[in-house]
């Protein structure tokens, strides 16, 4: 079933269960597609709506310090369960120890020996995994890799 699809069915769903948050949830995904498609005059495909869901879950992974910050531990949980949700839409998330292998053989593969090299070697682990991997968690584990 396409994303698009889903998420409406899932959304019927937490409103017949009165799950508002749920609910929030998906309608601010809903709304951020309708309005790439409405601003670029396109149909996203699934892909596309896996990286939007990401750019949410990255913001609100921001606004979650934030809120640790200000001492806001009501809003903490109400991100918190957002984020969980979001993810169920996200294909599985890549382990620590998959990251690593994906990461020593894009070092052997590039030649990398730097911090210099960086750049080389985001742009060759990114595309492998896109959607499956946070890029300032990928960045952390290439750090430990190379001085």
């Amino acid at each position: 079933m396409p994303l698009k699809e889903k998420l409406m069915e899932d959304l019927k769903e937490s409103m017949k269960s009165k799950n508002k948050v749920r609910k929030d949830t998906i309608t601010m995904v809903r709304a951020a597609i309708k309005q790439k498609e409405v601003d670029e005059r396109i149909e996203l495909s699934d892909t596309d709506i896996e990286d939007i869901i990401a750019k949410q879950i990255k913001s609100k992974k921001e606004a979650l310090s934030d809120f640790i910050k200000g001492n806001r531990q009501d809003l903490v949980d109400l991100t918190n369960e957002e984020i969980k949700i979001l993810l169920e839409y996200l294909p599985p998330q890549l382990s620590d120890e998959e990251l690593e292998a994906i990461v020593k053989e894009a070092i052997e593969a590039t030649k990398a020996q730097s911090k210099k090299d960086m750049g080389k070697l985001m742009a060759f682990i990114m595309p492998k995994v896109k959607g499956k991997a946070d890029g300032k968690h990928v960045s952390e584990i290439v750090a430990k890799y190379i001085k």
